[in-house]
């Protein structure tokens, strides 16, 4: 039974966004992606680059270490910034083939970066913390996942009060996210490949300025061995008025888990 149920959650892996689900107990994952956005104001293609770290310290908590280099706030690859994120999963209601659970989660980044841009965002562009809750439901091959939280940027300008309107400072997030497990049909071993597809509506509204954006993010994912992924996303607006870096970008992203790697 363990191998079905850990196998079912397969679909709950978003690309974009956290689900209220945990990674196993006692596991350590490293992680490594790459982002692609055409900037059109200075008319080249600009990358970032993550490694992150992921332990599962209990089936209920998890924590992040990550850091990034990218060439989007300068001319060639630099370091740019460090965060750390920790969830904690406060419920859960487990049946055969679905289950339904809670978590709370909270971040902080230093990036040493300063954004002129409307978005917030702590991958790299701004110093910030951010809190939040998730909600994940899973129907036997579809996983369904919505998150609220709040973004403050920490960025050096926020208290200069001549300058404290040009970019905002405070944000809503939204999210809303769905996995489908198409392959396999029917689980039979772990070393089986699955395939899963994800379409992720992604949303922020800022608090400080009337500045809000919308966006979809379709993405499919390989998971190997049950202990490899790879994931490749594309992201677009939809809707939004927002002074943005870019309003579509590419995710690619490999990761390998390590499970009973923490005794």
């Amino acid at each position: 039974m363990a191998l079905f149920a850990g196998s079912l959650q397969a679909q709950e892996l978003y690309v974009f966004t956290e689900p209220a689900s945990n990674m196993p107990a006692r596991s350590v994952s490293i992680k490594q992606s790459a982002k692609w956005l055409r900037n059109p104001l200075l008319s080249r293609t600009e990358s970032r680059h993550t490694t992150e770290l992921m332990f599962g310290l209990n089936r209920n908590l998890m924590i992040h270490a990550a850091t990034t280099f990218s060439d989007m706030y300068s001319t060639s690859q630099r370091w740019e910034s460090v965060r750390t994120y920790a969830k904690y999963r406060f419920y859960t209601s487990d049946e055969m083939y679905s289950h339904f659970r809670l978590a709370a989660f909270a971040e902080a980044a230093y990036s040493r970066n300063k954004s002129p841009y409307d978005e917030l965002g702590l991958e790299g562009d701004q110093s910030g913390v951010q809190f939040g809750v998730i909600a994940t439901q899973l129907l036997h091959k579809l996983a369904i996942s919505t998150t609220v939280s709040l973004t403050e940027s920490l960025q050096s300008g926020r208290n200069d009060k001549s300058a404290a309107n040009t970019v905002p400072y405070e944000a809503i997030n939204y999210s809303l996210s769905a996995g489908y497990l198409v392959l396999p049909k029917k689980y039979t071993s772990y070393g089986q490949t699955n395939l899963n597809l994800y379409l992720e509506l992604l949303g922020q509204s800022s608090l400080d300025k009337k500045r809000y954006a919308t966006d979809l993010a379709p993405a499919v994912q390989l998971i190997f061995n049950s202990t490899v992924k790879a994931n490749l996303g594309y992201r677009f607006q939809l809707a939004g008025n927002m002074n943005r870096m870019a309003d579509r970008s590419w995710l690619l992203g490999v990761e390998w888990t390590f499970l009973n790697a923490l005794k």
